[in-house]
């Protein structure tokens, strides 16, 4: 599926406009966005998912939060990832432009059997929410080994 993205054309040139255009070109083309309504946006980030012979690793690109906005849930073999922040003035601020203030998303995975869902864990560092899901120990490559002979 496309998503096109169309904007009136202005008939007036200027300078700010043309910033305005190539900004939003630029940051608007690596955060997706699904709907804008007033201030609020919903995202989808970006998700890189790895394996490695002891488990999988789940990337989320999602900068600009703290590790206490993520709730990360497991249900039935769902992995869930939900974010709800609302960004406010300091104090003494007010905001002359302002085309974001509430970020939210919600990611969900379905694990695999061979995931151990007890061992999942989670950390967040320079805006990369990291998910380990540790395969179960019977669902681990083994090494290959010679069988003796009797």
């Amino acid at each position: 599926m496309t998503v096109l993205s169309v904007k009136p054309v202005s008939r007036k040139r200027n300078a700010i406009n043309d910033f305005d255009r190539i900004f939003d070109e630029f940051f608007n083309s690596n955060f997706p966005t699904t709907y804008r309504n007033g201030n609020r946006v919903n995202v989808r980030p970006a998700v890189n998912v790895v394996e490695n012979g002891g488990g999988f690793r789940i990337e989320v690109a999602a900068p600009g939060l703290d590790k206490e906005d993520f709730k990360v849930d497991v249900d039935k073999n769902v992995l869930s990832i939900e974010v709800n922040k609302e960004f406010k003035a300091a104090e003494g601020e007010t905001y002359k432009r302002r085309e974001f203030g509430y970020f939210e998303f919600k990611r969900s995975f379905q694990l695999p059997e061979t995931v151990d869902s007890e061992g999942i864990d989670a950390s967040y560092q320079n805006g990369i929410l990291l998910v380990n899901l540790p395969k179960k120990e019977e669902a681990k490559e083994k090494p290959a080994r010679t069988i003796q002979i009797h």
